[in-house]
């Protein structure tokens, strides 16, 4: 295999499908649509490195949320080819990209050192939590009505998803929601959106992401719904570290800790209300 230099560039399509692959193989357990949702996000943004030959040896996306902010994932080398400078070459690539926004990512735990030297400083830490059988969760009396998210105006559910990830993401919503085997559920109060939710499945089983709820019966209630709805077992939760109640959601339904990151940016994090946030939408986007 050569070792010349590589050529770093935009992928395709259907090249971002190789990402999710190498995720897979990394652990990750990425949807089995994500990779449509991702490319849409921002199909300038999943970057490839390959050698003289055309051999992929790395991968990274930096993808551009709205005007000011930036999200890194997918950093990823071919287990043959770690060690030999194709890993920074990429990643100065990808933050090259991003340059001027603040930029966040979710790492495993390990690599936090080496994010904290190219800028990056803990926000907080998302736990993946998981059931092979999830329990019940009791929905209070008062929770709002949990309707198809297809039966509101997708504008806003824009603004909604918006306001919890930190800046506008309309592309990859539209594909996130409609994809198939998706579930999309929102909670309705006094004729506004107090909730929303999606179910998805993996490589295995399906995730919850996002569970974005105005407090904690509204989170119960689209979480209750997602679970009686998800297309395989077992479930997973990904719940950042601030928001104690959807740490109990999580308790509450039989979900285990399984997996750790630490959600780290550069500069000022942006506007988001953890405190809303019952499940982080993916790793790999934010």
């Amino acid at each position: 295999m050569s070792t010349d230099a590589p050529r770093i560039r935009v992928m395709d399509r259907a090249e971002v499908d190789l990402a999710i692959e190498w995720a897979a193989r990394e652990g990750w357990n990425p949807g089995l649509e994500d990779a449509a949702a991702f490319h849409a996000a921002d199909p300038e943004g999943f970057l490839i490195s390959e050698d003289a030959d055309g051999t992929p040896v790395a991968s990274l996306s930096a993808v551009r949320h709205g005007d000011g902010l930036g999200f890194v994932g997918f950093y990823i080398v071919a287990p043959a080819r770690r060690g030999q400078g194709h890993g920074i070459a990429i990643w100065r690539a990808g933050l090259a990209r991003l340059a001027g926004r603040v930029v966040g990512l979710d790492g495993v735990v390990a690599q936090q050192a080496a994010y904290r030297r190219s800028g990056f400083a803990l926000a907080w830490r998302n736990t993946r939590h998981g059931a092979a059988d999830p329990r019940p969760v009791g929905v209070p009396a008062d929770a709002p009505e949990v309707l198809a998210a297809a039966e509101l105006g997708f504008d806003a559910l824009a603004a909604f998803d918006a306001a919890h990830a930190g800046a506008p993401r309309p592309a990859f919503l539209r594909a996130w929601l409609t994809l198939p085997g998706h579930v999309a559920l929102a909670a309705v109060r006094d004729g506004g959106i107090a909730g929303l939710g999606v179910v998805r499945p993996c490589r295995d089983g399906a995730k919850v992401g996002p569970l974005f709820a105005a407090d904690g019966a509204t989170a119960r209630a689209l979480f209750a719904a997602l679970a009686d709805r998800a297309p395989a077992r077992p479930l997973f939760l990904d719940v950042p570290g601030p928001n104690e109640d959807a740490a109990a959601l999580a308790r509450e339904a039989g979900l285990e800790p399984v997996f750790e990151t630490a959600r780290m940016y550069t500069g000022a994090p942006p506007a988001i209300p953890v405190d809303r946030v019952y499940g982080v939408t993916s790793f790999e986007l934010g």
